[in-house]
């Protein structure tokens, strides 16, 4: 059974506190439906759900999402393309940090702030 609402993981890397996913984008993923006729793009809370929900699962996160800070938003993100997304996680602020990209170049960056707590 293919999961349409996530991407699938290609290849997981630990390089120091980072983890680094590359990530391929399913071409029918449900995000697109709708989300320009013109041309498919992933949403920027989409990619943000991404962020918490591998954190979730690398860094064992269990804080309650509280807050948004420094999101940028470069480039877009299209159907069959293939992303990394660089994930750390600052235990003592509660933040997790995302980046984005692709081969041309960054596509999207924050911090998510977490209450309660989480652990590396």
């Amino acid at each position: 059974m293919m999961n349409n609402d996530m991407p699938t993981v290609v290849q997981t890397e630990v390089d120091g506190a980072n983890v680094v996913l590359t990530l391929q984008i399913p071409e029918n993923l449900k995000y697109f439906d709708g989300h320009f006729d013109q041309a498919s793009l992933l949403p920027g809370v989409v990619q943000i759900d991404w962020a918490v929900h591998f954190g979730r699962l690398h860094f064992h996160c269990e804080g309650q999402f509280s807050s948004l800070e420094v999101i940028k938003f470069k480039e877009v993100i299209a159907p069959n393309q293939q992303v990394k997304l660089t994930l750390s996680f600052n235990e003592d602020k509660q933040k997790l940090l995302f980046s984005y990209a692709s081969e041309t170049g960054a596509c999207s960056s924050g911090r998510i702030v977490l209450g309660g707590i989480c652990e590396q």
